[in-house]
């Protein structure tokens, strides 16, 4: 039997933490948590026991260290290849790596201007038209998979994937700004925060009592 420790930042702040987490839980796998507050003293030395970037989530499995969210995913897709983490067909399974791909490296700037803050609430505030763009990219992105693939659940492939869980967090920062969704982006959002491990987290992170600064402050 192997044993899976997955180390993250607050609940409330951490989105990258987010990510494997909740495809972990929605996939069923057992696994040890560990969460250590960020930007706190000792938060440094302490991430940095497990993980040679310095940052979080981090994935031990038994010997293996694996950091970065999206290389957890990569590596639980192929250390549990049974378990539906993408679409099966050749074409829905590369768009959905490709889309996976674009998340973890674009939207700089809805990242930066509307950091996931989970227990904040701050509707109705001018949004730059860069944040917008990147808005409008990623509503897009759910409306083509939604229209293309989406047969058979509510999800963005019709059940559940690592894209969901890649896109998780966006869900709370829409809800956290007040971001006008259209019906098939709403019901979509619905979806994701109706699954029970993501109302866990939700939960988590309103009984956490850290505060970071930059996050709840962010740049106009």
């Amino acid at each position: 039997m192997t044993s899976l420790t997955l180390v993250i930042g607050n609940k409330n702040y951490s989105s990258w933490s987010l990510r494997p987490w909740l495809a972990m839980k929605q996939m069923g796998l057992e696994f040890t948590e560990i969460r250590i507050p960020l930007y706190q003293v000792g938060s440094s030395a302490q991430v940095r026991r497990y993980s040679p970037s310095g940052k979080v989530p981090v994935l031990l499995h038994d010997e293996i260290t694996v950091w970065d969210s999206l290389a957890i995913l990569e590596y639980l897709i192929e250390q549990f290849p049974a378990l539906p983490w993408l679409p099966l067909a050749a074409k829905p399974r590369a768009i959905a790596r490709s889309i996976c791909a674009e998340m973890h490296s674009s939207f700089a700037n809805l990242r930066q201007h509307m950091p996931m803050n989970i227990r904040a609430y701050v509707p109705g505030g001018e949004v730059p038209a860069s944040v917008q763009a990147d808005i409008t990219r990623i509503t897009t992105i759910w409306h083509e998979c939604r229209e293309a693939f989406g047969m058979g659940g509510n999800f963005l492939f019709g059940a559940f994937t690592i894209v969901d869980a890649m896109y998780a967090p966006v869900v709370t920062r829409f809800i956290t700004y007040g971001v006008q969704l259209d019906s098939v982006c709403s019901t979509y959002a619905e979806a994701i925060l109706a699954l029970p491990a993501m109302q866990n987290w939700i939960a988590a992170a309103k009984h956490e009592t850290e505060t970071i600064e930059s996050y709840t402050n962010p740049p106009n």
